[in-house]
């Protein structure tokens, strides 16, 4: 069945093509720390530039042939976010992943995805235990984490108190990747940081194939598309090949601090409503918000200066989702989509 948004959804393509700006702060504890990210930037091993698309291509799911009709309630929610735990306490006025963490522990999702720079600035175990840990430590439990290239920058070694802290929730088999099963659902946890090494491509082929699910998500840091500061990331097309070709549905990144939804697409950028997979940006759960800087293609809908999560309601044949802000307001609701 192709991928198809529910028309039944008011929300449909909510102004394709129109960036938002929340009323969040703009400003943060971290702010005089940004300066820091242009001296770190990520490996990228033999990445050639994706081609762009001139214009903005415009998709809009009204009126699209095969939409499914309105499905029953949610099989299961998750909420998912990336770029946390900046190096501050619910003392500090400014200081968002305490009010972020309040926010899931409302919302009460059956597990958390996070999406990589999960604590700043260099991830070191001691700095995870004392911001992380009093704040989305509380859920530590159900919390399904992937690393980013914060976690990469610990002085004692590349994911040394990222794996210290969460153990074998982030290393289930010993590697810095994984995947689970819930319901009809097969979740696929990668390290963007290391999408050039073999084993895990190979390991991630050997999932695919052995996955009898029937909807398919996958996530990591750093995004294939974004139209925020840090931008696209082409070192992740032969991962995002591998996940079409497997007919998987949905892809998370973070990296940038912003919220943004693509329509589906495949990895040369081209859009595909019967085999693309849709793309949610979520970098807000803490981190200083980032700017907006080149709109890509496909991109439905943006929004920056504004920290929340990203609550999913997971079906047994589909998926959508809302941004939540900390204020517990919607500030996006995406159409409903079917799993092929």
């Amino acid at each position: 069945m192709p991928q198809t948004p529910d028309a039944t959804n008011p929300n449909a393509a909510s102004e394709p093509g129109t960036a938002t700006t929340g009323t969040g702060p703009g400003t943060g504890p971290a702010a005089d720390r940004r300066a820091r990210r242009a001296r770190r930037l990520v490996p990228v091993a033999a990445a050639t530039a994706l081609a762009a698309t001139a214009g903005l291509l415009l998709w809009s799911p009204a009126g699209e042939a095969g939409a499914s009709p309105s499905r029953a309630a949610a099989a299961f929610s998750a909420v998912a976010v990336g770029d946390i735990a900046e190096q501050c306490t619910k003392s500090d006025s400014g200081c968002a992943h305490p009010k972020t963490a309040a926010l899931v522990q409302r919302l009460d999702p059956d597990f958390v995805m996070t999406m990589g720079d999960n604590q700043y600035d260099d991830a070191r175990l001691k700095d995870f235990q004392k911001y992380y840990a009093t704040t989305w430590g509380a859920f530590k439990d159900k919390t399904r984490p992937v690393p980013g290239n914060h976690e990469t920058y610990d002085p004692a070694g590349p994911l040394k108190g990222y794996k210290s802290y969460f153990g074998s929730v982030a290393y289930p088999d010993g590697k810095s990747y994984y995947s689970f099963d819930k319901g009809s659902w097969h979740f696929i946890a990668l390290d963007s940081n290391s999408f050039d090494d073999r084993a895990q491509i190979d390991w991630l082929k050997r999932d695919l194939a052995a996955n009898d699910k029937k909807c398919v998500a996958a996530y990591f840091h750093h995004p294939l598309y974004s139209s925020g500061e840090h931008g696209n990331n082409p070192v992740g097309k032969p991962v995002w090949k591998l996940l079409r070709g497997a007919r998987t549905e949905l892809v998370l990144g973070g990296h940038d601090h912003h919220y943004e939804r693509f329509a589906p697409q495949d990895e040369n950028g081209n859009a595909d409503a019967g085999k693309g997979i849709v793309e949610v940006v979520a970098g807000t759960g803490g981190a200083n918000p980032y700017k907006i800087e080149e709109v890509q293609p496909h991109s439905q809908k943006r929004i920056t200066n504004t920290y929340g999560v990203v609550r999913f309601d997971f079906k047994d044949d589909g998926f959508s989702w809302k941004l939540v802000g900390t204020d517990g307001s919607t500030k996006d609701t995406s159409p409903a989509y079917s799993c092929r």
